[in-house]
């Protein structure tokens, strides 16, 4: 992977320079995101486009195989909510006359 990130590298520096782009990190990284209840995780590599799809399934199955792998200490956890009976809601219009 170490050779594909450097030509991508290479390559977004031509299209800075032809089109004066910012910066843009290429590398592989993992970044967080810690919300009022969640954590959720980004991961970002660099593959030919051709193979995104493939490389996304195998990264993510790998994880899977981890979280499997420490026997319940590591679970995902969602919410669920059911709305039962919802309160009647009234809405008056006002029609203005011309």
């Amino acid at each position: 992977m170490g050779n594909l990130s450097e030509k991508s590298k290479e390559k977004w520096t031509v299209l800075q320079e032809k089109y004066k782009l910012e910066n843009a990190q290429t590398d592989a990284m993992v970044s967080l995101i810690v919300t009022d209840n969640w954590v959720e995780y980004t991961l970002r590599y660099v593959v030919n486009y051709n193979k995104r799809r493939v490389t996304k399934t195998a990264l993510f199955t790998s994880i899977l195989a981890k979280i499997e792998a420490t026997n319940g200490e590591v679970k995902f956890a969602s919410a669920t909510f059911q709305l039962v009976d919802p309160p009647e809601f009234k809405v008056n219009i006002k029609q203005d006359k011309m």
